[in-house]
């Protein structure tokens, strides 16, 4: 190796900066001199290097790789821990479930119980609806050729999204129960008190009638009624929140503003009809016939 005097590498060191600074001025001049060889150059440049950034990149997503692979072995323990925990809980709510079943199966069978028959029901996909008079509605690829009927009720995966107000053949409308002319009898199970869930085409609606000396509880879990006959009693609709004291008002069950899918049940229940008493004289019709109060609060929708 050659020596080299300090005075010298002083002096190297300081001319390196303008070097360097004088290079990059020459490379842009010659550049905008003459393109099409400064392209050519950068371009064989870029071939040439192209191996080594591969190779350094698959270096960096290695190594990124790795670290992600430690640092999930580091709660590895934590996990399994949390994971026995969770199944060990699963299994005690396993024999649980097993024996409530069977012991329902054997009161079933001592009580003689005669099963209701499952409804029937089709699947479709939810699109836009731009052509209702309602503001909460929207349209299902399922029509009266699939079976879809007016009245029939809509359950998306959590809860009950609606009802069929409109069946065309390959197409059905279905109101949703937030819409403004939604009237739905519930149940409200902490408190066994009937009441009327109204929409008023907000995410979340409010609950209406329901006994002066009852008061829903928060959080209280809220099903459908069976007061006017077009529900079946049970279905999961949401649960009770206040927005301000003296207002309650139902947080649905159902995602009803990202609706991907529903499925349109037929649960019969116009086909049952109680049968004539012995002796009984049927009145004469009416002008005017009187409905009862949940009917008449259900039709408005």
């Amino acid at each position: 190796m050659i020596p080299v005097s300090i005075q010298l590498r002083q002096a190297l060191n300081r001319l390196t900066l303008p070097a360097l600074i004088l290079l990059s001025a020459g490379i842009i001049i010659a550049g905008q001199a003459d393109r099409k060889r400064s392209e050519k150059v950068r371009m064989c440049v870029a071939d040439a290097l192209a191996p080594v950034w591969s190779v350094v990149t698959a270096a960096e997503e290695r190594a990124i790789a790795v670290t992600s692979a430690l640092h999930e072995a580091s709660h590895l323990a934590s996990e399994n821990t949390r994971l026995r925990t969770e199944n060990e809980n699963l299994r005690r709510w396993y024999d649980v479930a097993v024996s409530l079943t069977r012991e329902n199966d054997s009161l079933k069978t001592a009580l003689h119980w005669i099963p209701e028959d499952a409804p029937t029901f089709v699947t479709g996909r939810v699109v836009a609806d731009s052509g209702s008079i309602y503001a909460r509605a929207v349209l299902l690829i399922a029509g009266a050729d699939s079976g879809v009927k007016a009245g029939n009720i809509a359950l998306a995966a959590n809860g009950l999204a609606g009802r069929v107000t409109e069946t065309g053949a390959h197409s059905a409308r279905v109101l949703l129960i937030t819409d403004i002319s939604s009237r739905l009898p519930v149940l409200l199970e902490s408190s066994h008190a009937p009441a009327i869930m109204a929409g008023d085409n907000s995410p979340m609606p409010k609950l209406m009638y329901y006994a002066q000396d009852i008061h829903p509880l928060e959080g209280e879990r809220v099903v459908t009624g069976d007061q006017a006959g077009a529900f079946p009693a049970g279905l999961p609709v949401g649960t009770v929140h206040y927005i301000m004291p003296g207002r309650p008002v139902v947080i649905p069950y159902a995602k009803l503003d990202h609706l991907v899918l529903l499925r349109i049940f037929n649960f019969g229940q116009a086909q049952v009809e109680a049968p004539d008493a012995p002796g009984h004289v049927p009145l004469a019709p009416s002008h005017k016939t009187q409905e009862p109060p949940f009917t008449k609060l259900f039709n408005q929708g």
